[in-house]
């Protein structure tokens, strides 16, 4: 079986709720999700899910090739723009040829992708989160308890700007899932909103009232003296690395010993959480995946020996998927289709709903001026 081309379409996520982080927030809670369609000659379709504007310069790399040779595949790719480097939209585009080459092995396999990984267990534990910045109280009750009804004993909120505010949500997480847990985990991620200083101050503060498990990204993404100087000051994990596009990003953190949690973005494909799984295995270090649609990574990260939990951010998927995968027991539990069980209407997608504001000037995707430049913690009433 060969490649022989590819569609690419834009699904809608509703997520019935405004989502977002301290940068910003889509208060229509409408996003778009990238599908990419990679065709064979032998009737099977991959399915790649995230941003791949560069798939017209990339496609040649995989032209013609038959898909199961994912690993040798993927360097070739990288190989391909080897002058003009990989990060950015280009390392998305790999991730998302590299995805649907995963879901093609396993569809030439007839078996789930958990299996073709080598994962023992269909079973993988995970934590709640949702991107729950824009909520207010009443509605951030009503989202995390939701959670602790299916089983959760790990939350992750999302703060950064009003310390008062991340403390007591906080609080109410770890009250809510107390039904499930005597000491539940409480995790906060501030997405870059501090510098070093703040961040050691906050978690000091923080520490007083909770138990928390771990600060995610308190710091500029590449900052492994920031991040170094901040594990070594607080009692607090620190987690990082979603938005690092290449194994060679993390060897600066590693080398700093700046990172406790090891965390890679799942719209950067298969290979790469695999890759980055086993670099931070060789030093004792657990990983754990960020949420996207569907949970496509949920099939690598079984597989994996040192995954300490998968983010889960929604019960739903885009208009027009079917996916073969429950939300329950504190996890998610993989189905047995085969590839990454994930099913494709396009002509749902085609009649859905466009989506508004995350693209606009100010969406959570644009970090604010200010950010790591307050000189105090914003109230509740200056937002």
């Amino acid at each position: 079986m060969k490649i022989t081309g590819y569609r690419s379409l834009t699904a809608y996520h509703d997520w019935q709720r405004p989502v977002g982080d301290v940068n910003g927030v889509v208060a229509s809670g409408v996003t778009e999700v990238p599908v990419l369609l990679l065709e064979t000659d032998g009737g099977l379709t991959g399915v790649g899910l995230g941003q791949h504007a560069e798939i017209a310069r990339l496609f040649p790399a995989v032209d013609g090739a038959d898909p199961r040779g994912v690993a040798t595949l993927y360097d070739a790719m990288l190989g391909h723009v080897f002058k003009s480097g990989h990060a950015g939209a280009t390392f998305g585009t790999i991730a998302a040829i590299d995805m649907a080459l995963w879901d093609l092995k396993a569809k030439m396999a007839d078996e789930p992708l958990w299996r073709t990984m080598g994962a023992g267990d269909r079973f993988v534990p995970g934590y709640a989160s949702g991107l729950c910045y824009g909520l207010d109280d009443d509605a951030f009750v009503a989202h995390y308890s939701a959670w602790a009804d299916r089983g959760f004993t790990a939350a992750k909120i999302k703060g950064g700007r009003d310390l008062d505010r991340d403390i007591g949500r906080l609080e109410t997480a770890r009250d809510l899932l107390s039904r499930n847990s005597n000491r539940p985990a409480l995790m906060l991620d501030v997405n870059e909103a501090w510098n070093c200083k703040q961040a050691i101050r906050h978690l000091t503060e923080i520490e007083k009232r909770i138990d928390l498990t771990w600060i995610e990204e308190p710091v500029r993404r590449w900052d492994a003296a920031g991040h170094a100087s901040i594990t070594r000051s607080v009692k607090t994990a620190v987690a990082t690395g979603e938005n690092l596009t290449g194994l060679e990003q993390y060897l600066p953190l590693f080398d700093a010993q700046a990172v406790d949690i090891v965390q890679t973005g799942s719209v950067w494909g298969i290979t790469h959480f695999h890759r980055v799984a086993m670099a931070a295995h060789a030093r004792g270090l657990p990983v754990s995946p960020v949420a996207y649609n569907a949970n496509p990574v949920a099939h690598a990260a079984a597989a994996v020996p040192n995954m300490i939990g998968i983010e889960v951010q929604d019960f739903g998927f885009p208009t027009g998927f079917d996916v073969d995968q429950q939300i329950a027991d504190g996890g998610i539990i993989l189905g047995d289709r085969p590839g990454l069980g994930i099913e494709i209407d396009e002509t749902a997608i085609a009649q859905s709903v466009a989506g508004n504001g995350w693209g606009s000037r100010g969406g959570p995707h644009r970090r604010p001026r200010n950010a790591g430049l307050r000189l105090a913690p914003e109230s509740r009433t200056a937002e």
